[in-house]
């Protein structure tokens, strides 16, 4: 999978993320520092290929502290993401 040029964005967005892709691929990477949250959703927006994957996992189920952050960015670099964006929200 290394080296491979499926997206060149990346987006790590919590759970309201889920839809905002056309032409979705789930696409699953192993990196050297273990799994990462979930798979890698492909797809696109408008002209421009996009990778998503929900930092805490695809049901909400992994804590902040417990992610796996470098595994998260490794994956995302090695499909061809030269850029990431990650918003983040906090409530109650």
């Amino acid at each position: 999978m290394e080296n491979k040029k499926l997206a060149t964005i990346g987006v790590f967005g919590g759970s309201g993320f889920y839809k905002f892709m056309d032409n979705i691929e789930e696409v699953r990477v192993e990196t050297p520092y273990g799994m990462p949250s979930d798979s890698l959703f492909i797809g696109t927006i408008g002209e421009h290929k996009v990778a998503f994957m929900p930092r805490h996992g695809r049901n909400h189920t992994i804590l902040p502290h417990l992610i796996n952050y470098r595994a998260n960015v490794w994956a995302m670099k090695s499909i061809g993401c030269e850029r990431v964006i990650s918003p983040c929200a906090a409530g109650s």
